[in-house]
């Protein structure tokens, strides 16, 4: 691993978690008319992301760097996840959260972990699902729904 890298991604991550942090304090209350209110989940997510990025920075203190490890930088799992990325967001509000979550989730996995094609649907098909059940039907939250041609 490079720690240099991790470092720098590690105050990165720190800074976008805060900014999440901030921006989901600027979401009026009633913008959805929510129970739960469109500011939690934003805000759990920077609180989640902070936690992570400061465990990072605290990792790369007990790296035990090895001299003459070179790390192969993988470019094309972070092109793949970076434009699917894009097209989750852009797509969200017209297909809706489950499909555009399960498509989104199933692509990555299949990135990362090539061929594992059961496992990756059925985890896809679960997290979005649970997902928007609980945010919709227990918490009262808002969620993009179904296409209209579902």
């Amino acid at each position: 691993m490079d720690v240099k890298f991790d470092r720098i991604a590690a105050v990165l991550f720190l800074l976008v978690g805060v900014l999440f942090m901030y921006g989901s304090r600027q979401i009026a209350s009633s913008a959805y008319g929510s129970v739960v209110g469109p500011d939690i989940f934003p805000l759990v997510l920077g609180g989640i992301l902070i936690l992570l990025s400061l465990r990072l920075f605290y990792e790369t203190f007990r790296y035990q760097v090895k001299s003459g490890e070179k790390v192969e930088m993988q470019y094309k799992l972070f092109v793949i996840i970076f434009i699917a990325t894009l097209i989750y967001v852009l797509t969200l509000e017209t297909i809706g959260y489950v499909i555009t979550t399960f498509v989104f989730l199933l692509v990555c996995f299949q990135a990362m972990e090539k061929g594992k094609w059961i496992k990756s649907l059925i985890i896809s098909a679960a997290f979005s699902g649970v997902v928007y059940y609980v945010f919709v039907e227990i918490l009262k939250g808002t969620l993009p729904g179904w296409p209209i041609w579902f």
